[in-house]
This record gives C-alpha cells, sequence and structure tokens, in this order.
C-alpha cells in the first residue's frame, strides 16, 4: 500500500484556493502511485479559523468546498480537515473540528477530534465539540485509525496530562493497522524532535506504523514547519518531509526501515526559515508585495532586512536610514553595505531638521527641563512618522525590527521603533539574533562584521551603549527565558544564582510594560512562550511574583 502525504500551505477561509491546492497535490501523489492521499488537519480551512466559524456562512461555504472536492475524487480516497456542524439536537458547542475520507464522488467517513486543545496559543474548546468515540475505518482489507493532531498527543510530551482519554489506546483496542493523524502544529525551537520522538513512541505503543501529515505555512503569529513524519511499527522515523516548505511524498508505511530518516538542521537555521516564511505568508496573504523597515546600522534592523530579502525578494524590500545627531557614521555606512550585500533599496533621511523643529515647538512647555528619555523617544518617534508616510505613499507594509528582550522590558518607543505591522523578531532573544546573524554569514558577509560586532545601541544620545541601562544580555535572556517561558517566580530564579537585584529589575520591568505590548504588531513566534495569543496577561494588575 502506497500512501500520499499532501504537506500543503492553506489559506484561512480561502475554500476555492484551498480546495485547489488540495487537489494539484493529490494529483501529483497520485501520478507518484499513491493508493490513499492525506491533508493536514483543517487543510480545507486553514488553521486557525478562530472567530470566523461563527459568521453565518462560514461553515456553510465549508461544507460546499467539501462537496465540490468529494465530486473530483474516484476510486483513489482523499482525507481532508474540515470545520462541520454539531447534530443541532446534540447539547455542546456548534462545531466540530472534523475530517472527511472521500472517495467515489461522494462523503464515505466522517470523523471528529476527539481532543480539543485549550492552551497556549490553542482555543478549540471554544469553538468546537470534541468526537465521543474513535472507530477504525476498513478499506482494502486494512484497518486504518485515523486521528486529528492533538488525538496522539500523549501526557508524556504535554505540560501536564489534560485528558482522561487516549484515542489511539481506544483504536487500538478495536485492532488497527495502520494510524493515520492530520495535524497543524505550529513551530517553536525544539517542536521538530519533540514530534519525531512523539511520534516514534505512538508507533511503538500501538504496534503499527503511523503517518503524521502536518500542515506547513503562517497564519497571523504562528508558523506551521511541515516536517511530516512516517513511523514504521517499531517506531523507527522511515520518512521526513522537508521543513517550512509545500511537499508531497508517496510511501509505503509497511516497508521494514533499516536507517532512519536524518532529523532538523541547526538551531539558527530552523529559525531563521521559520522568520522567513512567516514573513513571506503574512505579506502575501495580507494582500502586500512590498515592505519597508528603518536601518540603523544595527544588528536588529540587519537581520530583519536579511530575512525579508530573502522572503519576497530584494527588489520588494525599502530601507531608510535615518540619522540623528546622535548617529555614527559608521552606522550610516553600515545600513547601506548590509542595502548593498542585499540587493535592496537604501535611501538616506535625516532627521536633524525635525528634530530641532519639534524641540522649538515644545520649548514653551519644557523651560527649565533638562534633555532626558523624552528627547531621545522624539527622535524614535520621528523616524516611525517617516516610515509610516513612506508605507502609505507607496502600499508598502512597515516591519518593526525590536528584538523579544527589548520588547520584554520595554527598551523600545511605542509610536516610534513600534510602528508597523509586522514584528518579525519580536519573539527572537537579542542572544539569538546573534546566533542567526552569525548563521547567515557562514560563507560569505552579507550582514556587515561591523554589525554584528560592534556593541549594541540606540544611538539617541551620546556615547549610548543598550547595557548602560540593560543588564548584560547573556544574563537578561536567560533570566527572561526562566520568567516569560519557565514562568517561574523571582524567588526561584534567584536560587539559581542570579543577582537578586537583577532579577527583581527584570521582573518589574516586564509586568510594567505590559501594556506596549499589547500595542505592538503581532509577532512571529518561534519559541515556546511568545508575547502574543499564548500570553494573556492583565494590564492591570498587583501580583509581584
Amino acid at each position: 500500500m502506497k500512501i500520499g502525504i499532501a504537506q500543503i500551505n492553506p489559506v484561512v477561509g480561502d475554500f476555492p484556493g484551498n480546495a485547489k491546492r488540495i487537489l494539484a497535490a493529490y494529483r501529483e501523489c497520485l501520478e507518484a502511485g499513491a493508493d490513499l492521499v492525506i491533508t493536514p488537519e483543517l487543510s480545507l480551512v486553514g488553521y486557525p479559523p478562530r472567530d470566523l466559524v461563527f459568521k453565518s456562512q462560514f461553515v456553510p461555504k465549508c461544507l460546499q468546498a467539501l462537496d465540490y472536492l468529494a465530486g473530483e475524487i474516484r476510486e483513489i480516497p482523499l482525507l481532508v480537515g474540515y470545520v462541520d456542524h454539531n447534530h443541532p439536537a446534540r447539547p455542546g458547542k456548534p462545531f466540530r473540528n472534523a475530517a472527511a475520507w472521500l472517495s467515489h464522488g461522494v462523503i464515505q467517513h466522517r470523523i471528529w477530534k476527539t481532543l480539543l486543545p485549550t492552551y497556549d496559543v490553542f482555543d478549540e474548546r471554544r469553538y468546537f465539540e470534541p468526537g465521543e468515540s474513535s472507530e477504525p475505518i476498513t478499506w482494502g482489507g486494512i484497518r486504518i485509525g485515523i486521528t486529528i493532531c492533538e488525538d496522539i498527543w500523549t501526557e508524556d510530551y504535554l505540560q501536564r496530562p489534560f485528558y482522561d482519554r487516549d484515542p489511539v489506546d481506544d483504536l487500538s483496542a478495536k485492532g488497527i493497522d495502520l494510524l493515520l493523524n492530520l495535524s497543524a502544529s505550529p513551530f517553536h525551537l525544539g517542536k521538530p524532535l519533540l514530534r519525531r520522538a512523539m511520534i516514534g513512541g505512538v508507533a511503538r505503543k500501538a504496534k503499527v506504523p503511523v503517518i503524521y501529515c502536518n500542515t506547513v505555512g503562517a497564519n497571523d503569529q504562528l508558523v506551521f514547519d511541515g516536517h511530516s513524519l512516517v513511523a514504521d511499527a517499531n517506531g523507527r522515523i522511515a520518512t521526513q518531509l522537508p521543513g517550512f516548505e509545500v511537499a508531497s511524498k508517496v510511501i509505503d508505511p509497511f516497508l521494514p526501515v533499516e536507517t532512519e530518516a536524518p532529523s532538523n538542521d541547526s538551531d539558527p537555521e530552523q529559525l531563521y526559515c521559520a522568520l522567513v516564511l512567516g514573513v513571506r505568508d503574512y505579506v502575501t496573504k495580507c494582500g502586500f508585495s512590498s515592505v519597508c523597515l528603518g536601518l540603523s546600522g544595527g544588528i536588529d534592523s540587519a537581520l530583519t532586512a536579511a530575512i525579508a530579502a530573502d522572503a519576497l525578494g530584494p527588489e520588494n524590500v525599502v530601507g531608510l536610514t535615518m540619522p540623528s545627531p546622535y548617529s555614527s557614521r559608521g552606522s550610516v555606512d553600515d545600513s547601506f553595505a548590509l542595502a548593498k550585500n542585499l540587493g535592496i533599496q537604501c535611501t538616506e533621511v535625516p532627521i536633524l531638521e525635525a528634530f530641532e523643529a519639534i524641540k522649538a515647538t515644545m520649548q514653551p512647555l519644557f523651560v527649565g527641563k533638562p534633555e532626558d528619555v523624552t528627547e531621545e523617544n522624539m527622535q524614535a518617534r520621528i523616524r516611525g512618522l517617516l516610515l509610516m508616510s513612506l508605507s502609505n505613499k507607496d502600499n508598502h507594509l512597515l516591519l518593526t525590527t525590536g528584538n523579544k528582550s527589548e520588547l520584554a522590558v520595554g527598551y523600545c518607543t511605542i509610536y516610534g521603533d513600534m510602528c508597523g505591522g509586522l514584528a518579525v523578531i519580536s519573539d527572537l532573544p537579542k542572544i539569538r539574533v546573534y546566533e542567526v546573524s552569525r548563521w547567515i554569514n557562514r560563507d560569505r558577509e552579507i550582514i556587515p562584521w561591523d554589525t554584528i560586532d560592534k556593541p549594541p545601541s540606540a544611538e539617541l544620545r551620546p556615547d549610548q551603549k543598550d547595557q548602560d541601562t540593560l543588564p548584560p544580555y547573556e544574563i537578561l535572556d536567560k533570566i527572561l527565558e526562566l520568567y516569560v517561558e519557565c514562568q517561574l517566580s523571582s524567588d526561584e530564579i534567584i536560587s539559581r544564582g542570579f543577582e537578586e537585584s537583577t532579577v527583581r529589575w527584570i521582573q518589574r520591568r516586564v509586568d510594567l510594560n505590559e501594556w506596549k505590548r499589547h500595542q505592538a504588531a503581532p509577532g512571529l513566534r518561534v519559541t515556546s512562550k511568545a508575547f502574543g495569543i499564548g500570553r494573556r496577561m492583565p494590564i492591570v494588575q498587583k501580583f509581584i511574583g
């Protein structure tokens, strides 16, 4: 038996377009000899659809597209993910996260997702009613268990036991020869390796081959990496599809595995590929064709520009370098060197006259008061105004360039460098920014080495360095990881050997700047806990811990 894995990139709510993507992948698998083709979770819908499902015509249009798909399928079955209605006579949520088995022009079977994740970035219990039972489907003399994403995530691979049911156990008890899983599992660093271990474990436990088809592409803040998998009954990984790209492959899951498929690329490469895919899909799926950004000569804007040029083509990236009285000539030169290396456009627009004009305008209100962070923020806001003006005039999407370390402690200017439509590296800690930038330069200089090697600075006052205000990034990023991602208390972090005053300063800065992050552009999630949909902290609160 040969199974086709169609790792596609759906667009949320684009039923006609998604149907075409599914059919194209289906036919490609047929040409390669597939006897059955599997697509990802909600492949006809795009994941996650969120509150679109509540729109009166959303599910009816989904079902209309499903009927169209069914009519295109003949004897070779297609397994497709979609949203269905819950039965009106049944209690519970109005919809089902479902899969349909299509063949001979009709829907032969409907399968409901049993385990509905409602944690981190997931909120499926808001919409869906879980399936009540898991039943195998017999086809070609083979008993096939069909599951949807979370249905195979055992408690060994979750933060804690969330469920009192195990669909794989249920299916195994009824007798299966093969287990299929339609998935939409978002990327974060370490997730592909975790999935490999889990799929192998599920196969060993169920004693059957497992085929795991994951979606690829980016929707809003979530990046889906693909990396679809096939494991034999002994848990050996027979096949791994490529990451971060559309792919299809036809395999025989019952063939013995002598050599396991190789695993993933390095951390910097995965992060870079995830961000490139995230930018490309966010920009193009939102209907833009080009972007603009500020080039400061610093490493954050350089990395953002490199990602954008790779994602969209250098001809579709426009940079402005906007020196203030405190900008070094070296920073301007580094911006132009970067633009030349990437092949992107870069224009110098000094902000001295605008800065002096605003200071003069505000002078009657500031009489007798020394210059301070107010004047620093003026420079950032002038730059934001210029970039937003360019964005409006030429219909570029403006990219922000701040990293996770800065966003965490509020080392960024609201309505200044936070202006924009997408925060590309807002989930990348500063130390990771350096790692990815050095990886980009592995073969030749793309990001100028002067940009990587010089001490980071906002250059908003004379001789300013980030470490004048912030702890060293090696310390800051580790404490932020423990506080934001691991959610440890200040006392727990201090007990690990970190200086108490530093820990409490960072904790306080993170908590105080929640209001800024609520106004930030959406950012691409690449760590296990990003500032965004997976972290829902109140702005007004008094808890300290």
